[in-house]
């Protein structure tokens, strides 16, 4: 055998390397994440340049919810376990409480912008409040007035020349006719002494409520017979609440109480089955409710007699 038969057989691999970083091509997916980012960077600062500050601000807002709580305690996360209309989850910063605006009111209405607490209007429990005061005040009035009717036999004997009534409008006040006791004379606007005294009574009342004043008069369906041509039972109805009105004034009433003053002749029946009832020959004296009232008048306490 030969001496090159019995050489050893040698067999070199060459392991290739990584290689050098700019062998590869990641660095171009962190070159191009770089490039884009800095493409973003420098449109946000335009952005900010080109908008305005009323507008940014409406931005940080949105982004910034006043009504999200940073409290983390309870179950922790948004609300901290709460419910929305807890108190904690209305503190601003500084642990200050938050309340939400109401709705703006639409343009050229008469509806005030308030404020609303737990996002619940306070306005329905205001104005009901508001109702139920005033409500009682005219149930005590209505008490003084029967009061007052029985503390004499003289004004007893008109208690049913006096009707006084709740409606929608307001403390209906009304003097009557009744089987042969009139308030005025026949054909005429001048009160009776007995109507002076009612009236008198009615006043002390009204003086004291801050309420605006509606009166109208009224008579029967029978034509008035008068002497002077032209003259009739609008005209007569309407001289009847006028008086009402002087009778009001000069026993205290402020003139400025008076919201309006209107005859009716005989289109507005008390008994409108009998058009031409007694009843319906009456002076209506109204104190109106809420929307009626005059502003800056402090109510005073209701006499409790006469």
């Amino acid at each position: 055998m030969a001496d090159g038969e019995n050489q050893p057989v040698i067999i070199k691999k060459k392991v290739q390397g990584g290689g050098g970083g700019h062998h590869g091509g990641a660095w171009k997916i962190a070159y191009a994440d770089f490039v884009t980012a800095m493409m973003a960077f420098f449109l946000v600062l335009w952005l900010l340049n080109s908008v305005t500050e009323k507008k940014l601000n409406g931005i940080a807002d949105y982004f910034s919810p006043p009504n999200v709580s940073k409290s983390t305690s309870g179950a922790g996360g948004v609300l901290g376990g709460r419910a929305l209309d807890d108190e904690g989850n209305r503190l601003g910063k500084g642990g200050k409480k938050i309340e939400n605006p109401s709705p703006p009111a639409k343009p050229g209405s008469n509806v005030t912008e308030k404020k609303v607490q737990g996002g619940v209007s306070a306005d329905k429990d205001t104005e009901k409040t508001a109702a139920k005061k005033e409500q009682k005040k005219f149930n005590k009035a209505k008490k003084v007035l029967k009061q007052a009717l029985q503390s004499s036999p003289e004004l007893q004997k008109l208690s049913k020349n006096m009707l006084v009534q709740n409606t929608k409008e307001g403390l209906r006040i009304q003097l009557v006719d009744h089987k042969g006791t009139a308030m005025f004379p026949s054909g005429s606007a001048r009160m009776k002494g007995h109507t002076k005294k009612l009236m008198r009574m009615v006043s002390a009342v009204a003086k004291r409520m801050p309420n605006e004043i509606a009166i109208s008069g009224h008579t029967d369906a029978v034509p008035f017979a008068g002497a002077r041509k032209g003259y009739g039972n609008w005209e007569l109805s309407t001289d009847r609440a006028l008086a009402a009105r002087r009778a009001l004034i000069q026993n205290g009433v402020p003139q400025d109480r008076v919201k309006r003053v209107v005859g009716k002749a005989s289109t507005d029946p008390l008994k409108p089955d009998n058009p031409k009832a007694p009843e319906n020959r009456r002076i209506s004296i109204t104190m109106l409710r809420k929307g009626g009232m005059k502003q800056g008048v402090k109510p005073g306490p209701l006499p409790e007699n006469f």
